[in-house]
């Protein structure tokens, strides 16, 4: 995977992320979502370097970025200090604007990145999420049986810390396999990157301190841009799988519309893991709007 990608790690808002680049042209961030790391963008990637400076980045917690020691408040894994690591790292590359394409969890910090960074986000593309206050405002039955981890991850350490790391397989192919989809549209390859990434030290402490951010410190922040009358202000494309839980469960572009300004979105044939089900067809929809 990502054969003609440089590979880096970048020391930011003391902790280090781990990235790769190639390409030409605008810069574009693609951020991953959980329980993975960037090797998601490996059918999509290679062919938006033809047009694009193409950055891929694991989140702090996931991949091979740092791991950095969870606090009392949650404050090192909410989403404002993990946009700020994006920042951060786009700008030492010498990028002060630039677009972003996200996913899942990476989609919750690009969210953050464009409203605590408007100057920096030109366009902004979201898969197969609502914003997270809408999300567990709107919790019914359906969606806490379609997303157990949500409220698993955010028990107290070490307790779902302790069950991931006695066999991060089994985890993996409970949360992923779970899906519309199964397991199949995951490569060999790729899943062999998830898995080696789930096993290093500190992985299973990452995400779970990611979820309890986003059950506390992250919703505060949320609620405080609501009142504030404060939306995303770049223009925003929504994607979302239709056999999964997102367009199940909530009505996307409505939700988008209450915290951003400019948003156009549809539901793709596909489920939760768009990148890797329908490659094609991502690329046709984000080409078109970043154009």
């Amino acid at each position: 995977m990502f054969e003609h990608f440089t590979q880096g790690r970048m020391t930011v808002s003391g902790t280090e992320i781990a990235h790769r680049i190639a390409g030409q042209g605008e810069p574009l961030l693609l951020l991953h979502g959980h329980p993975q790391t960037q090797a998601i963008w490996h059918k999509v990637a290679p062919y938006l370097t033809s047009q694009f400076t193409v950055v891929l980045a694991d989140l702090r917690g996931y991949g091979d970025s740092g791991k950095p020691e969870p606090d009392a408040d949650h404050l090192r894994y909410s989403k404002r200090e993990m946009a700020q690591d994006q920042l951060e790292l786009m700008a030492a590359l010498g990028f002060s604007q630039f677009s972003v394409i996200a996913h899942d969890r990476g989609a919750r910090v690009a969210h953050r990145l464009a409203l605590d960074h408007p100057q920096a986000v030109k366009q902004l593309v979201l898969m197969d999420i609502a914003p997270t206050l809408s999300m567990y405002r709107q919790t019914n039955e359906a969606f806490a049986r379609a997303y157990w981890h949500w409220f698993f991850l955010i028990r107290p350490a070490p307790f779902p810390e302790t069950l991931i790391t006695a066999d991060p397989a089994q985890y993996l192919r409970s949360v992923m396999g779970s899906r519309s989809a199964g397991m199949q549209p995951f490569t060999d390859e790729a899943y062999a990157d998830y898995l080696r990434c789930l096993q290093l030290d500190g992985t299973a402490r990452g995400i779970c301190e990611d979820y309890r951010a986003s059950a506390s410190i992250d919703l505060q922040h949320d609620e405080e841009d609501l009142n504030a009358g404060r939306k995303i202000s770049c223009p925003l494309l929504v994607l979302w799988g239709e056999k999964g839980t997102v367009g199940q469960c909530f009505k996307p572009l409505e939700e988008w519309r209450k915290v951003a300004k400019n948003v156009q979105g549809e539901a793709l044939p596909c489920g939760h893991y768009i990148a890797e089900e329908q490659p094609e067809l991502l690329l046709e929809k984000v080409l078109t709007f970043l154009r």
